[in-house]
């Protein structure tokens, strides 16, 4: 009698406190969480659902053989469409994080019933994107977590590695460069290879699984869905040494800012900081963003995939509780769903064209420079590029090997959709040039002759090889010293062999 007394008191019936707290989404969808086989369950029932315009596929496999699966949605599944770009959500980079896993499973629900009813934003979504969506990127680590483990248990792979900070420092690279004045004639501004050395040190398998994916495919656009913290954070994620301010920008900050508001301003809390942040004070300036040098410096997958391929990657941290309970992810979903579309449209802010020759052949590899950034692209495979900018009007220039460069006048508007800018190169006799260069090179340093590389040398253009038998500054009796030319029209690897 004593407890009716205090429920009274309280105006609560037994049982009651649940169902207050509970919320229902307007979306029939399966709110719960999964393991890894009911993971693969719900590609499955997806991919039965909707055959036409979803593709299950593996990444590569986790330390203990589990497999990392992606989830394709495009109206042509299986095949990158020249003038389509290519987008990328993650989660699961720590196994204890889990609200990003269940997110990606309830956005593949959703996008599949959705295009099925016709929904025209939706059909605009699959049509013109090629969506690949990766619930785990570390499955084994999933297994260990639980919403009453603490706070660390199941962040790192099952061989200890963070796989987010596992990924190669290429910023060094740059930044040592420029402060050398190399970049971008010696030391390109994009694309910058990966040492050698990094795959023969401590490298996860899911990692090195996740860059040759990252490779393989033309991606513009991608954010890894994590946890612990409620903000959208930005690179460069790497804090620069010696340098007199605590952020730390890439070329593309006014976009990647751009970028993490579209998310944060679309999600129904992330801009709500008047409590402060998760550990103490908003770091956000009440807009949900952050640059991650100046919040929690790494080095990570961000950095890495800005600077090593095409795609601009930011990380979204969803919320304070790294495990939510079940009877959660409904808020959570009506809280994410419009930001989680939002960001994919976004791959389609700013330019896009064909790079071909005079006859219509595409060319592949060409670069693209925008006047003003100093941070180039590709094209892919098909000669398409795209280049996220925001509105303004931008001088662009498209060059490839052994064709004249061209520059074109692009202006990119504040609707919707990306700007054409296509571009038609004709053939140059640059080739020629260089031979006659490489000539007067071998005369000055006394080499015995000269050939080509038969295949360039990998993420290098333009790169030739002397085979000298002596060599300015090259230590005595050195068979094979790998020199960079200091000759900012020309670059070569000069090899020094002595006894030629």
């Amino acid at each position: 009698m004593e407890h009716s007394n205090k429920v009274l008191l309280f105006g609560i019936l037994p049982g009651s406190f649940h169902s207050e707290n509970e919320f229902n989404s307007t979306d029939d969808l399966d709110f719960r969480h999964h393991n890894y086989k009911e993971m693969r369950q719900v590609s499955l029932s997806r991919r039965a659902q909707c055959p036409n315009i979803t593709r299950i596929y593996n990444i590569g496999k986790s330390s203990n053989g589990l497999k990392m699966y992606a989830m394709e949605i495009s109206d042509n599944p299986g095949e990158h469409e020249t003038g389509e770009p290519e987008f990328r959500y993650t989660a699961g980079l720590h196994g204890n994080e889990v609200l990003g896993r269940e997110l990606l499973l309830l956005l593949m629900q959703f996008l599949c019933r959705e295009y099925k009813v016709e929904n025209p934003r939706v059909r605009r979504l699959v049509d013109g994107v090629r969506i690949h969506l990766v619930p785990s990127l570390n499955p084994d680590a999933y297994e260990l977590g639980s919403e009453m483990g603490n706070w660390a248990l199941g962040h790192w792979t099952e061989e200890g590695y963070d796989i987010f900070e596992n990924f190669p420092d290429l910023n060094s690279i740059l930044w040592g460069a420029e402060d050398r004045g190399w970049v971008p004639r010696i030391v390109p501004n994009h694309h910058i290879p990966i040492p050698e050395n990094f795959f023969n040190g401590s490298l996860a398998v899911e990692t090195r699984a996740i860059i040759s994916w990252m490779e393989r495919n033309p991606f513009v656009l991608g954010a890894n869905l994590q946890g612990g913290e409620k903000l959208v954070a930005y690179p460069f994620d790497m804090q620069r040494p010696q340098l007199s301010v605590i952020h730390n920008y890439t070329p593309d900050d006014a976009m990647f800012r751009w970028l993490a508001m579209s998310y944060a301003h679309s999600h129904l809390t992330m801009t709500e900081t008047y409590r402060g942040s998760c550990h103490g004070d908003d770091v956000t300036g009440g807009q949900g963003i952050t640059n991650r040098a100046a919040w929690k410096p790494a080095v990570g997958m961000n950095d890495f995939s800005y600077l090593h391929t095409n795609c601009f990657e930011l990380s979204i941290f969803l919320g304070c509780d790294k495990f939510p309970h079940e009877s959660e992810l409904p808020l959570e979903w009506e809280n994410n769903r419009e930001a989680l579309l939002s960001f994919i449209e976004q791959v389609n802010r700013g330019i896009k064209g064909v790079v071909k020759d005079v006859e219509g052949n595409p060319l592949p590899n060409a670069t693209v420079s925008v006047e003003g950034i100093q941070h180039d692209i590709r094209t892919a495979a098909g000669g398409d590029y795209w280049r996220l900018l925001n509105p303004g009007e931008y001088k662009v220039t498209a060059k490839a090997d052994n064709y004249t460069p061209q520059t074109r006048l692009c202006l990119v508007g504040y609707e919707a959709g990306a700007t054409p800018c296509g571009f038609t190169l004709a053939k140059s006799n640059w080739s020629r040039i260089k031979q006659i260069m490489i000539l007067d090179v071998w005369e000055m340093l006394g080499c015995s002759g000269f050939f080509y590389w038969s295949q360039k040398e990998p993420n290098r253009s333009d790169t030739n090889v002397l085979l000298c038998r002596r060599c300015v500054a090259s230590p005595t009796g050195s068979s094979d010293v790998p020199k960079i030319s200091q000759n900012p029209l020309l670059l070569f690897r000069l090899i020094c062999r002595p006894g030629i």
